[in-house]
């Protein structure tokens, strides 16, 4: 794979990788920093979930590198060498990830890669999909006195392991979980094995800060049955407050818009 070397603009230097954030989806929540480098990108590898809106930024060369369930053409050992070699021939890569690249997004792989390879990288933070789901339902992830631990978990680990995703689950936890619509069942069962109340709140955002949109709010027990209907990408909070809990949305599929 080639590429044509660049005119070095100023501040993103040539034959270096950005890891940039695009966020929830919406443009214009964005870093100042992100449209910075995107408009002063020479190509541009991003993910399958990346909004059109944000891709739109950029007049760079843009390059489809995402991973779809069963169906996977690049995988991560593919995707590292292609932004390597990108930036030994001198150009200014970015590596547009949905979300937060810290947050479940491969970044420690890509970040080892061009760091072997004597590149410069930096990460540019995006807003995270639950940080995008509670300001979509209009609340906070934390709650001083009731929610002051928050747990970021996914239920989608490496081939082999096993997801702990009710490790730490306690009173006073808001519980932030991605990727786990397809076990939604075994969810259910490891939570309730903590010892949580069975009407612990549980709300699910679907395309969390775009206009495609959905919620369903239900609680702990039944969470699966009432997410029918929702499929990914969407991030599932569960909340545990120090007192009794209580829905704070219409319940199930009455929720559903």
């Amino acid at each position: 794979m080639s590429f044509l070397p660049p005119t070095p603009p100023d501040g993103f230097r040539i034959g270096a990788i950005a890891l940039v954030g695009a966020g929830p989806g919406a443009a214009d929540l964005l870093t100042l920093r992100a449209v910075d480098r995107l408009k002063n990108a020479d190509v541009v590898f991003y993910d399958r979930l990346v909004d059109p809106e944000v891709l739109a930024l950029t007049g760079a060369r843009k390059m489809f590198v995402g991973k779809t369930v069963g169906a996977n053409e690049w995988p991560q050992h593919r995707i590292d060498r292609v932004i390597v070699a990108a930036a030994l021939e001198g150009l200014r890569v970015v590596r547009l990830k949905s979300g937060d690249p810290s947050v479940f997004g491969r970044a420690c792989e890509e970040l080892e890669a061009a760091r072997r390879a004597g590149i410069p990288v930096e990460i540019i933070p995006g807003i995270t999909a639950a940080s995008a789901a509670a300001a979509s339902l209009g609340r906070a992830l934390t709650e001083r006195g009731q929610t002051e631990r928050l747990i970021l978990a996914t239920a989608t680990c490496k081939p082999g392991d096993t997801a702990c995703v009710g490790a730490g689950f306690v009173p006073g936890t808001t519980l932030a979980l991605y990727m786990a619509m397809h076990r939604l069942s075994s969810v259910e069962a490891d939570l309730l094995a903590t010892g949580a109340p069975e009407d612990c709140v549980v709300e699910f955002v679907q395309q969390a800060g775009t206009y495609a949109e959905r919620f369903v709010t239900t609680t702990l027990r039944g969470m699966a049955a009432a997410a029918t209907g929702l499929s990914n990408p969407a991030v599932i909070l569960v909340r545990w407050p120090k007192t009794a809990c209580t829905p704070t949305r219409a319940p199930a599929l009455a929720a559903l818009a």
